[in-house]
C-alpha cells in the first residue's frame, strides 16, 4: 500500500517545480481536441437533423402524403398538436403521434 502512495506521489520535498503548470496544460490539450471532434462529428449535425426534422412536423397539413417511422405510407387527414390522422388506404384511418412522421412525399 505504501509503494502505491510513494508511487502516486510528487518530487521530494512536495513541490513539482516550474514544469508542473506546463504538463498540466499538456494533459488537457488530448481533452480539448477529443471534444472538438466530437461536436463537428457528433453533437452538431445531430442538432442540425434535430432542428429540419423540427420544421418538416411544423410544416405538414392535411392532404400531405407522408412516411412515418416505421415505414406506413399515408395521406393527412387532420393534424392536431401532437395527433395525425392518416389515410393509409380508402376508409382506412390511423392515428399516429406527429413526431413519429419520418418524411413528406412528393407525390
Amino acid at each position: 500500500m505504501f509503494g502505491l502512495a510513494f508511487a502516486m506521489g510528487g518530487a521530494p520535498g512536495g513541490t513539482a517545480g516550474p514544469a508542473g503548470g506546463m504538463a498540466a496544460f499538456q494533459q488537457v490539450i488530448p481533452l480539448v481536441f477529443m471534444f472538438a471532434i466530437f461536436y463537428f462529428l457528433l453533437i452538431r449535425p445531430q442538432q442540425k437533423k434535430a432542428k429540419e426534422h423540427k420544421a418538416l412536423l411544423e410544416s405538414i397539413k392535411k392532404g400531405d402524403n407522408v412516411v412515418t417511422a416505421g415505414g406506413v405510407h399515408g395521406k393527412i387527414t387532420s393534424v392536431d398538436d401532437s395527433i395525425v390522422t392518416l389515410e393509409i388506404a380508402t376508409g382506412v384511418n390511423i392515428k399516429i403521434i406527429k413526431s413519429y412522421i419520418a418524411a413528406v412525399r412528393k407525390d
